[in-house]
């Protein structure tokens, strides 16, 4: 994000004002999850595979782990293109939660593309999705790319355990841009403590790594 805590523009347009190293940083995220979320909104907006390096592709098969993680998309209303930059990379399985609303022709198009689950509520209950990747698909380490929407959500059910943050040097200004938490005026539920674990800086940017203190551990 930037000084003044946006994560974008007020028009949501693609992050592009970070560096190459915080590039490398996100995709060494992804590379130790056993699995990666997005938020619908935002992997339409960015249009990304949530790939990583083949370095990285390398190292995690050395391991004796799968090429790339579990790839995971959430959509209350399940209207998704598949047409997505993500369903034109087969490097891993992609599972969409979604609802009963997404429409039938959507079904239809992601067939074969993606394992969908639907539920007959009106929206994702996040804490159900992860005992499914837990249960089903023996997730324990998620990488949760946002959007914010996504993010503050996860938040207020306390399903964020660590937050890496980092901060590049731009001030944007502009009430309508989004900060880490969206563009809601509401304060969170309860407020979230943070333990700072690490601090790195390169170049002009700070790379921070936040403990999220849930209720038991205060």
């Amino acid at each position: 994000m930037t000084v003044d805590g946006k994560i974008t523009t007020r028009d949501f347009t693609p992050v592009d004002f970070t560096s190459r190293e915080d590039k490398q940083h996100l995709f060494r995220q992804r590379a130790i999850a056993d699995a990666v979320i997005i938020g619908h909104s935002t992997l339409k907006r960015d249009n990304v595979r949530l790939g990583i390096s083949e370095d990285l592709r390398q190292e995690r098969i050395k391991r004796g782990r799968t090429p790339a993680a579990i790839r995971v998309i959430l959509s209350n209303e399940g209207k998704i293109d598949s047409r997505l930059k993500i369903f034109q990379w087969d490097v891993s399985p992609i599972l969409i939660f979604s609802t009963k609303r997404m429409p039938k022709q959507v079904r239809t198009a992601l067939a074969g593309k993606a394992t969908l689950h639907l539920s007959k509520t009106g929206a994702v209950n996040l804490v159900e999705m992860l005992r499914i990747l837990r249960r089903d698909y023996e997730v324990r380490r998620i990488a949760c790319e946002g959007g914010p929407t996504l993010f503050r959500s996860m938040l207020e059910h306390g399903l964020i355990d660590e937050l890496n943050l980092t901060i590049a040097p731009y001030l944007f200004g502009g009430a309508e841009a989004p900060t880490l938490t969206g563009l809601s005026k509401e304060f969170l539920p309860k407020s979230v403590h943070c333990v700072i674990k690490n601090m790195r800086v390169v170049g002009a940017e700070c790379f921070l790594t936040y403990k999220i203190k849930h209720k038991a551990e205060l």
